[in-house]
């Protein structure tokens, strides 16, 4: 590289790299890093980073926001081109540049995720209407006792999904540990009676034990294609070996810290929720994030249902003393692109992809005041902080 090659610096700011915080320059060419250093000269086009954080873009392994986009309220649906372009204007603002939309493939769990409406809306993640700000991957979320989502969801494992994981909502284990949280969450949801719930309860009872087969099918077809396999509110040690011994290799939402154990001596990558870390506590009465990273056992940190908690929620682990600043950096970013077998994405080194965001952390709420994909920016909120020469 010349010096007189570089076509962009990002000046002044302080960057969050992989092992330490140093106060340096950054210079990009043809959207890589192509150096870090003191003074560097300038560039084609500067951004001034001074006073500000410099972080990767966040990778974000899990995120659902999507449904609500397509499904605001329950049973209202706009089209899914529609929500893929504002959950992909949403993202961008949350520093997110790479995003897993997960779509969960359920029959009998109403609305969205029946598995037609949910197929149309990944269809839209693969194939977007228009040029995205972000890069959109496709996350199954398949619902182990339902027979009839399994072709669906090996179509779109052919069509490029990247992470199939296995999640199972019957009543008495998991998320659900009893009745009556099922059928609450299905009243509070859908307005479903209690006859109606015996019924939903009493398909997935007996679809149960025809799953293994279901699943072990649907895990080689993963594996085959290099698909990140991951399990799904795991509650016991049981469950984690059955599914480590089919190629699972992250635990998304473990119950309790347990399990959470289970998982990380499997050789299975935790994965907690940033709204859960950001709040201080589970919403479903599960495992604190908080807790997990404090333990050493939380691999990644995904944004769940509230992407725009992802960058507080990271600040706030190092704030609160959980871990250091480049560590709860690299929950969001480094650790979940190594996931993906994409060690170009998520950190701040030479080589690596310029997908890069510009942090104000003072005052109030921290924000995304400018994010890169590929060095090119995608979200610039401050006006008048970069020069053409």
């Amino acid at each position: 590289m010349t010096r007189d090659a570089v076509t962009t610096t990002l000046r002044g700011g302080r960057l969050v790299l992989p092992d330490r915080i140093a106060d340096a320059d950054l210079a990009l060419e043809d959207g890589r890093i192509v150096d870090i250093a003191d003074h560097l000269p300038a560039g084609h086009r500067d951004w001034d980073a001074s006073g500000r954080l410099v972080l990767p873009g966040f990778v974000d392994l899990h995120g659902d926001a999507l449904e609500k986009e397509a499904e605001p309220r329950p049973g209202v649906f706009l089209p899914p081109d529609f929500a893929v372009v504002q959950a992909d204007r949403r993202y961008a603002s949350a520093g997110v540049t790479t995003v897993c939309h997960a779509i969960a493939f359920a029959s009998g769990e109403l609305g969205l995720r029946e598995p037609e409406r949910a197929r149309a809306l990944a269809l839209a993640v693969l194939e977007p209407a228009a040029p995205p700000l972000v890069r959109h991957n496709l996350h199954l979320r398949y619902e182990i006792t339902d027979p009839s989502a399994a072709p669906v969801v090996t179509e779109l494992l052919d069509r490029g999904a990247v992470v199939l994981s296995f999640m199972d909502h019957t009543p008495g284990q998991g998320q659900f540990r009893d009745l009556a949280a099922y059928a609450a969450y299905l009243a509070r949801s859908y307005g479903t009676d209690a006859e109606d719930v015996a019924r939903r309860v009493e398909a997935k009872r007996s679809e149960a034990a025809n799953s293994l087969a279901r699943v072990e099918a649907l895990a080689r077809h993963a594996r085959a294609r290099g698909v990140l396999l991951a399990s799904h509110d795991d509650d016991c040690l049981e469950r984690v070996v059955a599914l480590a011994a089919l190629g699972v290799r992250a635990s998304e939402f473990p119950i309790h810290l347990d399990a959470a154990r289970a998982a990380a001596a499997h050789g299975l990558s935790v994965i907690v929720g940033a709204p859960n870390l950001y709040r201080g506590g589970s919403q479903s009465g599960g495992l604190a994030a908080r807790a997990a990273i404090a333990a050493g056992l939380a691999r990644c940190l995904c944004s769940d249902y509230a992407p725009q908690t992802l960058l507080p929620a990271v600040l706030l682990a190092a704030r609160q003393g959980l871990v250091g600043l480049p560590q709860a950096v690299a929950l969001a970013t480094r650790h979940p692109a190594d996931l993906l077998g994409r060690q170009d994405l998520g950190r701040i080194t030479p080589g690596a992809r310029a997908d890069l965001l510009l942090v104000r952390d003072g005052a109030g709420p921290p924000t995304v005041e400018l994010a890169l994909l590929d060095g090119e920016p995608v979200l610039h909120a401050v006006p008048g902080r970069s020069r053409r020469r």
